[in-house]
């Protein structure tokens, strides 16, 4: 017989989240300049503005918290760390940093070079920034399927085209390309899983002209659940058997603990090459702190090590993976379009298709996070136009992107599905208005176009 399942946890404190009126939510949006990251936390109703940090802590991490070793070098709260690192990843060196932007900061400045290719499936923003900064050229080469929103047919629409990668070194000299990053799961289209098969294949073709391979990896556990669930030959695989697979086929891994760690804060650096551990020390030693701690506190530390252990757990991520598919299921049925599949960590509305009047130089998406906090508190983030649109460098023309969306970051363990509940039924409000909208007018960007949407200013028209 069989039985419905819950959340596999009991709640034993609450945080009070306060209802507030439309018009409050209206002034305080003129007030953000319709920007929702410059909206207070204490003015938002349910708050998807992202998965990361946003987590609730287990009994367990609370309980390490207690055993931090607040030792400047050499603390025991470090080797604690190690050892989880080492477990998961199956690499032996590991950089602790304060978070995850700043393990891509020591990424990027060892293998992002001026002037040469660094190779994506969709770079996300934080390395986008660093590539800006240091000269590099990002480019995305994701499948053609990863760009298709509307079609759930293929399981893993984050992996990346070894088409285009060969094409690149065919023209440009494999000289020219300084690193791949593989992002899992890839942020960019809907938190959509890589493959096994194409994490091995993309590895096998860089290690032929000596390309070296980092997997950004905030999501590891959840990425390892969909290969686990969709990929022939890991049905009877362990979570951690399979991470450790997936990290087998890389020189570096970059981690923004925030996210699969479970915990608020905290980073990681990883690799299997000791030279490159060498430098990313130095450059944490620069910028973090000692090496031992990274920015971080050893209640930190101890934290980190549990949660990484509860992120790879089969019950949890179930749990996870579904409700986040319970939110996508709820919109799709009120009409409103999604990225299909939903991946693991939230749900991407397509802006284009649900405002199809709204051109994309006057940010659809945009206009949809606005609505959604105005009419229900709820906040989301755009990532179309203004996140991951860019300029020509010679001619300054706009350059948009070919996937443009809302995402609906789930934070872990923190809300029910009551929760999600008005989140669908928002939406499917607004989308039956959709014809009443119009678009939006960006009047402030900061000087690093790939970061602007952070603190973007715009206008309704």
């Amino acid at each position: 017989m069989k039985f419905m399942t819950a959340e596999p946890f009991r709640i034993k404190m609450v945080e009070r989240i306060k209802k507030t009126t439309k018009e409050e939510r209206q002034g305080w949006l003129k007030e953000a300049n319709y920007n929702a990251f410059k909206i207070k936390a204490e003015n938002v109703y349910i708050d998807c503005l992202t998965d990361s940090g946003t987590s609730a802590m287990s009994s367990e991490q609370w309980s390490a918290l207690m055993l931090g070793d607040e030792s400047y070098a050499g603390s025991k709260s470090f080797y604690k760390l190690e050892e989880s690192v080492q477990d998961i990843f199956g690499m032996p060196y590991v950089q602790p940093t304060h978070q995850g932007r700043a393990a891509d900061y020591i990424m990027a400045k060892l293998y992002a070079k001026e002037g040469k290719y660094a190779i994506g499936n969709m770079h996300f923003d934080t390395f986008r920034g660093n590539a800006e900064v240091l000269g590099a050229i990002p480019v995305d080469y994701v499948i053609d399927e990863g760009k298709d929103t509307a079609s759930a047919a293929h399981p893993f629409k984050g992996n990346i085209d070894i088409n285009k990668i060969e094409n690149l070194i065919e023209e440009k000299g494999s000289e020219q390309i300084s690193v791949v990053i593989i992002t899992v799961t890839c942020n960019n289209n809907g938190g959509q899983p890589v493959s096994m098969q194409n994490i091995r294949e993309v590895s096998a073709l860089a290690g032929r002209y000596n390309i070296p391979v980092v997997i950004d990896s905030a999501r590891l556990a959840e990425n390892a659940y969909f290969i686990q669930q969709r990929e022939d030959g890991y049905k009877n695989k362990s979570i951690k058997e399979i991470t450790r697979e997936m990290f087998s086929y890389c020189e570096t891994a970059t981690m923004s603990s925030k996210k699969d760690g479970l915990v608020n804060i905290g980073g990681l650096f990883v690799t299997r090459d000791e030279e490159v551990l060498q430098m990313a020390q130095q450059l944490a030693i620069v910028h973090e702190g000692f090496i031992t701690y990274g920015g971080l506190t050893g209640r930190d530390l101890e934290a980190l090590a549990v949660g990484l252990q509860e992120g790879c757990d089969q019950q949890y991520l179930e749990y996870r993976i579904n409700q986040v598919k319970y939110l996508g299921d709820r919109l799709e049925e009120k009409g409103v379009p999604i990225v299909k599949p939903t991946g693991g960590h939230g749900v991407y509305v397509d802006g284009r298709r649900f405002f199809p009047h709204i051109p994309q130089h006057e940010f659809p998406s945009q206009r949809l996070v606005v609505a959604l906090y105005e009419e229900a508190g709820v906040r989301a983030v755009e990532l179309g136009a203004c996140a991951f649109g860019s300029k020509d460098p010679v001619t300054q023309e706009p350059i948009w992107p070919d996937v443009e969306t809302m995402r609906i970051g789930i934070s872990r363990r923190v809300y029910t599905n009551s929760h999600m509940d008005v989140i669908a039924n928002a939406l499917g409000e607004i989308y039956k208005n959709r014809n009443e909208y119009k678009g939006m007018k960006l009047v402030y960007e900061g000087p690093i176009t790939s970061l602007r949407h952070f603190t973007a200013g715009f206008e309704l028209l």
